[in-house]
Formats: C-alpha cells, sequence, structure tokens
C-alpha cells in the first residue's frame, strides 16, 4: 500500500525545470533541424523524385504550410486539452511524416509527408513554449525563452548540416533518422508535467476551419504564383484566401470563446509579437533559409560546405540567443527587437555584390552580423510571445507568433525563389545576380520591420 502511494506521489510530483527545458528545447531544435535540412540538399532530393521546377519550390515550402496552418488550432486544443498531451502527439505524427517521407518515391507523396511533418512540428513547438511559460516566471522564464530561442538558431545551424553528411549515404538517410529521434521524444514526454488553462473554451470549429483553409490557399498561391500571377488557378486561390481569412475575422468577433481573441489586436506587445515574427520570416528565414542552395548551385561548393558556411550564421544566432538574457533590464523586448532587425539588415547589406568567382571569406562578416541579429531577434520572439497573452493562453500565444513567422517564411522562400531560381535559369552568374537582389529587398523588409517595431513599442 506504500508502495503504492509513493509511485502515485512520484507521478504527480512536478517534473524538474531543467528536464522540462530540456525537452521542450530538444523538441524546437529537431523541429527546425528538420524545417531546414532539404535546404543544403535539394537537388539530391529534387533528382531522387525526379521532380520539376514548381515542383522544388513544393519541397522547400511545404513545411512551412503545414506549420502556418495548423499552429493556432493546436495551440487552442494544447491550452484546453493538455500541452503535454498535445506535444506527445505531434511527435508521434512527426515520427510517421518523416517516414512516409524517407519512403516516398513521388513528389506528391513527399511534399504531403512535409506538410504533415510542419502541422506535427506546429504542435511541438505551440506546446513546448507553451509548456515553458506555464512552468517558468520572471527572470527564470527569461532565460528559458533565450534558451528555447538559441534552439531555434541550433536547429537552423545543424539541419543542413546533418542532412548534407548523411546525403552521402542517399538523401533518404535524414527522414529515417528524424522519425527515430521523434519516436525517442514521445517516450520522453511522459517528463513533462500536464498544464492546461483553468477554463476549457472548447474547440472553435469554424475558427480552425476558417483559418487553416485561408492560410493553405494563400500560401498555395504564393507557391504557384512563381510560374505566374495572373493565372486563374493562382487569381482563385488568391480569392479563396482573402474570403476564408475575412471570414476567421467574423467568425472569430462573434464567437463567444473564440480561438484568438480578436481585443488582442488592442494590445500592443501583441501586435509586436506578430508583427515582428512576420517580417522575421519575410526579410530573414526566408533568403538565408535559400543560401545553402545559392552556395552549392551558383558558387559550386559541395552540400556540406555550403551548409558549414550557412551555419556561421545560424551558429552565431545560437550563440547570441543565449546571451541575450544577460541584456540589462532596461532594454525592453520591442527595443530589442528592433535593434535585431536592423542588425541583421547591416548583415544582408554586407553580403551583396557577390559573384560566382567571390571567396568563401568574404561571405563571413555578413553572415556573423546577420547572425548576431538573429539570434537577439529570436530570443526576443520568445519572449514576447508568452508575455503578450494571459497566462491561461499561452500556447494560443506561442502559435500565433509561429504562425506569423512561418507564414512569413513561406512567401520569403517563394519570393526568393521566384527572384533567384528564375534569374538563374541562363547561367551561375545569372543565379547569384538573383540572390543578390532577394538580398537587398529582404535588407529593406528588415529596416521597415525595425521601424514598425520602434513604433509598437511603449
Amino acid at each position: 500500500m506504500t508502495t503504492l502511494a509513493s509511485a502515485r506521489a512520484a507521478r504527480s510530483a512536478p517534473a524538474a525545470p531543467a528536464a522540462v527545458l530540456g525537452l521542450t528545447s530538444a523538441a524546437t531544435l529537431l523541429a527546425l533541424m528538420n524545417y531546414t535540412a532539404p535546404f543544403a540538399v535539394l537537388a539530391d532530393t529534387a533528382a531522387g523524385l525526379h521532380a520539376g521546377a514548381t515542383a522544388r519550390v513544393w519541397l522547400m515550402s511545404s513545411i512551412s504550410l503545414g506549420l502556418a496552418a495548423a499552429l493556432l488550432t493546436v495551440g487552442s486544443l494544447a491550452d484546453d486539452h493538455g500541452r503535454r498531451r498535445v506535444f506527445t502527439a505531434g511527435a508521434l505524427l512527426l515520427a510517421a511524416s518523416s517516414a512516409a517521407c524517407a519512403l516516398a518515391t513521388t513528389p506528391a507523396v513527399f511534399v504531403a509527408g512535409r506538410i504533415v511533418q510542419g502541422a506535427a512540428s506546429a504542435a511541438l513547438l505551440a506546446a513546448g513554449l507553451g509548456t515553458l511559460g506555464a512552468v517558468f516566471t520572471g527572470a527564470e522564464r527569461v532565460r528559458a525563452t533565450g534558451v528555447w530561442g538559441a534552439m531555434v538558431g541550433a536547429g537552423i545551424a545543424l539541419g543542413p548540416v546533418a542532412a548534407a553528411l548523411l546525403t552521402l549515404a542517399g538523401w533518404r538517410l535524414w527522414y529515417g533518422a528524424a522519425a527515430v529521434a521523434s519516436l525517442a521524444l514521445a517516450s520522453a514526454a511522459r517528463a513533462l508535467p500536464e498544464s492546461r488553462a483553468a477554463v476549457r473554451r472548447g474547440l472553435d470549429l469554424p475558427g480552425a476551419l476558417t483559418m487553416t483553409g485561408g492560410v493553405a490557399a494563400l500560401l498555395t498561391a504564393v507557391t504557384l504564383g512563381r510560374t505566374g500571377w495572373t493565372r486563374p488557378p493562382v487569381l482563385a486561390l488568391l480569392t479563396a484566401a482573402a474570403v476564408l481569412l475575412a471570414a476567421f475575422a467574423l467568425v472569430e468577433a462573434r464567437h463567444r470563446a473564440p480561438m484568438l481573441d480578436l481585443a488582442l489586436l488592442r494590445h500592443r506587445p501583441f501586435v509586436l509579437s506578430v508583427a515582428a515574427a512576420l517580417i522575421t520570416g519575410l526579410g530573414i528565414i526566408g533568403v538565408m533559409s535559400y543560401l545553402a542552395t545559392v552556395f552549392h548551385t551558383g558558387f559550386g561548393y559541395s552540400p556540406l560546405a555550403g551548409a558549414l558556411l550557412l551555419a556561421v550564421w545560424s551558429g552565431l544566432s545560437f550563440l547570441f540567443a543565449l546571451q541575450a538574457r544577460r541584456l540589462p533590464a532596461r532594454f525592453t523586448a520591442g527595443r530589442l527587437l528592433a535593434a535585431a532587425l536592423v542588425i541583421s539588415a547591416a548583415g544582408e547589406f554586407a553580403l551583396l555584390g557577390l559573384s560566382p568567382g567571390t571567396p568563401w571569406w568574404r561571405l563571413l562578416p555578413g553572415l556573423v552580423i546577420a547572425g548576431a541579429g538573429s539570434g537577439l531577434g529570436n530570443a526576443m520572439l520568445a519572449r514576447v510571445a508568452v508575455e503578450s497573452v494571459p497566462p491561461e493562453r499561452v500556447s494560443v500565444g506561442s502559435a500565433a507568433n509561429n504562425t506569423a513567422r512561418y507564414i512569413g517564411a513561406a512567401l520569403g522562400v517563394a519570393a526568393v525563389v521566384a527572384v533567384a531560381a528564375t534569374a538563374g535559369t541562363a547561367s551561375r552568374a545569372a543565379l547569384v545576380h538573383g540572390a543578390d537582389t532577394a538580398m537587398l529587398v529582404s535588407a529593406l523588409v528588415c529596416l521597415a520591420g525595425a521601424a514598425l517595431a520602434a513604433v509598437l513599442t511603449d
């Protein structure tokens, strides 16, 4: 009897904060590694699947579609039904979808698997950051969200390197490894404490359907748009996106317990969280994600060399995110977000003027500066995501922030590919010139975002 009571007590005892931070950070690391892994080996993956030019865009951007479309819904489910439960389900779904990608023989099957991977990663990110927000408070929360943000940079750094190394034995091997790692994550999820909102709102099904449908239509239109924006299918999708997203706003305004409370849009910290995340996706993730392909195709580097060079940016992003907690408290998250976007823009400006014959060391100053800005931004985005919403809706706050980030990333990748890849059909020099143009536009987007962040900061 005593043994049984002790076992029950052990199961109900709160998990050690270090275990919570370690597990949620590992999930973020895996999700971001999986997000960026194909970028360094796009040519091998496309060749293995016999993918054409349009299919290549889908190979890169399909996971963003799954992420952006699912985040708000899974964030709401996590707050209502338990963050650990949603986290575990996400890990299991990521394992199954990774296995599907490993076994895919056509672009359509692979893209479908990547979309499901995006939805699974959404569950890990929203529930993981939501758990951190529920477990940590005060200075410890600043530290925890900084570590979580650092894992974004680490995942972006390690994903292409790991994929390039594993591709020596075949491009499918990464997805098999991701499936195994996801199963291990699901098993370890028992160490997380269960947490949920005190008052369950219930599933906002009309909101979930209109939001998911609207985002999916928008990102599909953007992906197809590179072959012609005036084609009837693209125009139909853009129209459907506008109608569905307008319907989502109307549904949320009238719903008794909306998935996304539109009153938050009158709250400056929440608007800052969403706007800065969108700009980060558009102006940073989009162009930097495509650099590995430019290094390989435009500069002639091997996939591994290109991935290691890109890791200068993402590795420094990891380091600067970890150190962001040491900044004086008088520097608010909003001001630091504005500074991060300015620094990122400076790094992108430093990368301009490249050609296929540019030596690798010429790239380092821009990658270093941009990495510092990205790391500071990742840490601040994680902080404002959990601080800009009521404690009981912390997973939704995380989901809204990450939805904006990955909508921006999908739009950014599609725009960069449209500029760079189209220009690059003639020669390597044209590809690099196209990437140069995309880099300039991205830097200007970052500066505009910095100005907006400064305005939104109290």
